[in-house]
C-alpha cells in the first residue's frame, strides 16, 4: 500500500526502483512519525475535525505503535511502501473509518519532513552527549600531561617544543567549535513544517502552532513553500555539523596512528584496541583509530553528496529528495560509533614522557635560544642569524628549557577558559534535553 495509491497497477520494477531502501531506513523514522501523527490528531480534535472519542482511539493506537517502534519491534510488511503507510494501515485495521481520517489536513510531504526533523533533532542531541564525554576526557588528559613535553612538527619536520597537554587540549577546543556547528544545525532543524501540506497549505483551519508545541518544536517554518524547501536544507545543515566533528576525529586518529608508530613512539595504544598481523608476529596495528579515520573521512563527503542531489532542483517537492535519506540517516550511527570508540581508545592512551630527551629533538629548542638572545637585547634578526650559524657549524647545544606563559601556550593551556565556552554552548542542549 502507498498513501498515494488510487487502485492502478504499478510496474514491479518501477515500484522497486522508486521505493529504494525506504522499508529499511524508515524503521528509524517510525517512532518519530508516531509522535508527529499524535500531535496532528490532537490538533484535528482541537479544530473539531475529529471527535474526542475518535482522537482518543487514534492516540491509544499510536502510543502503542510508538512503544513498539521505540523497542525496535515495529515492522513494515511486504508490499508496504514505508513506515508512514504501515502506520496508517495498522490504524485502519484496528479502527476502521476512524483510521482513514488520520491523514486529514496533511500531505505525505509534510508528514515525512516532520518525522525527519524529529529524528534529526533527537540524533543531534545524542551526538552532542557523546561529544561532551570526549571533550571532558581530552581536557582531563590535557591537565594530566600539561608538564610533559613532546616534539612539535611543521611540514612533517621537527619544529618547536609542544606538550601532550597542549596536544590533547587542542582537540578539546576543536570539539568546542564543532559543538557550535551542532547547535546551529539543531536550531535550523527545530522548526515544525507540519501543516504545510504539499507546500501550499490547506483550506482546513489548521492550528500549526498547537501541533508544533505538542511535538516539542521551538518554532515553525512559517511560509508553507519554504517549509518544503527545508527538505534538503535541514539535512545539509546537520551533515555539515557531522562533517566538522568527523574532521576533528579523523585528524586526531591520524595523529595517534603516526605518533604510536615506531618512528615516533610518542604514544602507546592499549593493545586491546589493536590487531595483529597474520605473518609479522611483532605487529600491534592501531586498526580502531584507522577505521575512525576512514569512516570520518567518508562522513566529510556527506555534505557534498547532498549538495549534488539538491543542486538543480527548483522549489517544491521532487522524488530526488528521497535519496537524501540513503546516507543521511546511517551517518548518525556512524558518527556516534566513532565518538564512542574514540572515547574508549583514548582513555587507554599512554604518553612517552621521555621522548623529548632524545638527541634527534635537540633542534626543537633553537627558537627558545633565539628568543633568549632577544630578551637580552639582541635584535631578532641578528639573534636568528647567530643561532643559525651555530647550527651550521655544529656548535649548537640544546638547553631543554621552555618558559611559555601567554594565553593558550604550553605553560598556560587555558583549559578553564575553553571549558567555559563549551559549557556556555552546552546550555542550549541541556534545554533541548528538558524539552524532549
Amino acid at each position: 500500500m502507498k498513501l498515494w495509491e488510487k487502485g492502478e497497477t504499478t510496474d514491479e520494477l518501477f515500484e522497486r526502483f522508486t521505493i529504494g531502501n525506504d522499508t529499511v531506513l524508515d524503521l528509524e523514522l517510525a517512532y518519530f512519525d508516531a509522535i508527529g501523527t499524535i500531535a496532528h490528531v490532537r490538533m484535528l480534535e482541537k479544530i473539531s475535525l475529529l471527535t474526542d472519542e475518535e482522537a482518543k482511539h487514534l492516540i491509544d493506537e499510536l502510543e502503542e505503535i510508538k512503544k513498539l517502534a521505540g523497542e525496535g519491534k515495529f515492522a513494515i510488511e511486504p508490499g508496504v511502501e514505508d513506515c508512514h503507510s504501515q502506520i496508517e494501515i495498522q490504524l485502519t485495521r484496528k479502527l476502521g473509518e476512524t483510521g482513514k481520517k488520520v491523514h486529514t489536513g496533511r500531505s505525505r510531504n509534510d508528514q515525512v519532513l516532520t518525522a525527519l526533523k524529529l529524528f534529526t533533532k533527537a540524533q543531534l542531541v545524542e551526538v552532542g552527549l557523546r561529544m561532551k564525554k570526549l571533550f571532558h576526557l581530552f581536557q582531563e588528559k590535557s591537565e594530566a600531561n600539561k608538564n610533559t613535553l613532546m616534539p612539535g612538527y611543521t611540514h612533517m619536520q621537527v619544529a618547536m617544543p609542544s606538550s601532550f597537554g597542549l596536544w590533547f587540549g587542542a582537540y578539546a577546543e576543536s570539539l568546542t567549535d564543532d559543538l557550535i556547528q551542532l547547535k546551529a544545525a539543531h536550531q535550523i532543524t527545530d522548526k515544525s513544517p507540519l501543516g504545510s501540506g504539499a507546500g501550499y497549505g490547506s483550506s482546513f483551519p489548521l492550528d500549526r502552532e498547537y501541533s508544533a508545541e505538542a511535538m516539542g518544536f521551538k518554532d515553525l517554518n512559517y511560509n508553507v513553500i519554504y517549509a518544503q524547501m527545508t527538505r534538503g536544507k535541514m539535512e545539509k545543515a546537520a551533515a555539515n555539523a557531522l562533517s566538522a566533528i568527523a574532521a576533528t576525529l579523523a585528524k586526531f586518529s591520524m595523529d595517534v596512528c603516526l605518533y604510536a608508530g615506531q618512528n615516533y613512539e610518542f604514544l602507546k595504544v592499549d593493545q586491546s584496541y589493536t590487531t595483529g598481523s597474520s605473518i609479522m608476529p611483532h605487529k600491534h596495528n592501531p586498526d580502531g583509530f584507522e577505521l575512525v579515520r576512514g569512516k570520518c573521512n567518508q562522513l566529510q563527503a556527506l555534505p557534498y553528496e547532498l549538495t549534488l542531489i539538491l543542486s538543480n532542483l527548483p522549489s517544491g517537492y521532487h522524488r530526488d529528495l528521497q535519496m537524501l535519506k540513503e546516507h543521511f540517516i546511517p551517518a548518525f550511527q556512524t558518527i556516534k560509533d566513532c565518538l564512542d570508540i574514540t572515547f574508549e581508545m583514548t582513555k587507554g592512551l599512554e604518553v612517552n614522557s621521555e621522548i623529548i630527551n632524545e638527541n634527534r629533538y635537540d633542534l626543537l629548542f633553537t627558537v627558545e635560544e633565539v628568543n633568549d638572545l632577544v630578551l637580552k637585547g639582541v635584535a631578532f634578526r641578528d639573534a636568528y642569524l647567530e643561532v643559525a650559524e651555530k647550527i651550521k657549524n655544529n656548535e649548537y647545544e640544546a638547553r631543554r628549557m621552555v618558559d611559555h606563559t601567554h594565553t593558550g601556550s604550553i605553560g598556560n593551556l587555558s583549559n578553564r577558559e575553553i571549558s567555559k565556552v563549551f559549557e556556555r554552548e552546552w546550555v542550549y542542549f541541556e534545554e533541548s534535553l528538558n524539552v524532549t
